[in-house]
């Protein structure tokens, strides 16, 4: 028997034993999210902004944003309070950035500036294309440390915030060669980097 003939059924014997109807809407604490929808608008523009205020980049910052909230799609309990759910969802964010950062630069990266990003991601206030310029100093000197081909890459793809298309059209290559550019330049500026930090 097909699942809404049982339900129909199971409704009309409900009825006909006087049983009360179960009530459709239930009542929702200010303090929690009444549906996925409320879920996503509160924390999208949270989660993008601290993505892009790692990344530097516009497409990956979207592609990680969009598989943070893939991911914490199945878990995530929308009877949650609204400080459980962007707990969960900062995690979430911590977790998928360290897995972009070992699938690009072949090592696993998993701090944030806990205080700071968690202090902006509740406010909602992380800066979209604001870097501290101490980091930027610090990218610029490994940027001159590498080869001249792989420091352009780089230089398109997350200082410009070029995608990967326009940035094989500014060197004059096949997308399939820019990409290859880029691990290879990342993984080179991520041995720069370890190298400067011992």
């Amino acid at each position: 028997m097909p699942v809404a003939q049982r339900f129909r059924r199971r409704r009309a014997e409900q009825d006909e034993a006087g049983a009360a109807p179960r009530p459709r809407l239930h009542a929702v604490g200010a303090d929690v999210y009444p549906d996925w929808e409320a879920v996503y608008r509160d924390n999208v523009d949270r989660v993008y902004r601290l993505m892009f205020s790692k990344v530097g980049n516009r497409p990956d910052a979207e592609d990680l944003t969009t598989e943070v909230f893939l991911t914490a799609l199945r878990p995530l309990r929308v009877s949650a309070s609204v400080g459980e759910v962007r707990a969960y969802l900062l995690a979430t964010t911590r977790t998928v950035l360290a897995g972009h950062w070992r699938r690009t630069l072949g090592r696993e990266i998993t701090t944030l500036d806990e205080e700071h990003d968690v202090a902006s991601f509740e406010a909602g206030t992380v800066e979209a294309g604001t870097v501290d310029p101490g980091t930027l100093a610090r990218a610029e000197a490994i940027l001159a440390l590498l080869p001249e081909r792989y420091g352009r890459i780089l230089r398109l793809r997350f200082l410009q915030a070029c995608s990967l298309k326009e940035a094989a059209e500014q060197l004059g290559t096949t997308v399939g060669n820019a990409k290859v550019l880029q691990h290879r330049a990342l993984r080179q500026a991520a041995q720069l980097a370890e190298g400067m930090e011992t």
